[in-house]
C-alpha cells in the first residue's frame, strides 16, 4: 500500500485509524434490509455519499471516471479523504473522519438517519396520498 498520489493531493486524514470496503460490507449486513442501504432507500430519493466530519464536506459516491454510483464505492473519493492505495492508485482505506451515508435533496443522512426516513416516508405515505386525493 501506498499513500494516494492520483490527483496530487495528500492525505489530509487527522485520525489514524481508518476503513476499507470490508467496513461498507459489514455496515451493509447491518442495515440489509432497510432504507440504510441504496437497495432499500433509492426509490425514496437517496444517493449514496460521503460526509467528512472534520471539513464538513459531502461528496456523491463516484466511480473513477466521476460517473455516479449507485452504491457505495471508494474508487471516486477525493484523494485527500484516502488514508491507503494499490499500486494503481485505487482506494484501499478511507481517513476515519468519512462516513459512508446518503444524500437526499442536499441534507446528508447517516445510514440510520436514512433507515430512519424512508420508515417514515413509507408509514406516512398512505396518509398523504389519501390527504392529496379531494
Amino acid at each position: 500500500m501506498r499513500e494516494p498520489q492520483a490527483d496530487g493531493a495528500e492525505s489530509v486524514c487527522k485520525l489514524p485509524c481508518s476503513w476499507s470496503a470490508e467496513t461498507l460490507e459489514a455496515e451493509n449486513r447491518v442495515y440489509a434490509g432497510t432504507g440504510g442501504v441504496s437497495a432499500g432507500n433509492a426509490c425514496a430519493g437517496f444517493r449514496p455519499a460521503y460526509f467528512n466530519v472534520s471539513t464538513c464536506e459531502t461528496v456523491l459516491s463516484r466511480f473513477a471516471d466521476g460517473r455516479l454510483a449507485p452504491i457505495h464505492v471508494l474508487e471516486g473519493l477525493p484523494a485527500s479523504w484516502v488514508a491507503a492505495c494499490d499500486e494503481q492508485g485505487r482506494a484501499l482505506e478511507v481517513c476515519s473522519e468519512v462516513i459512508a451515508g446518503f444524500v437526499r435533496d442536499g441534507v446528508f443522512y447517516t445510514r440510520e438517519a436514512a433507515a430512519a426516513a424512508v420508515t417514515d416516508d413509507r408509514s406516512t405515505a398512505p396518509v398523504q396520498a389519501m390527504m392529496g386525493s379531494d
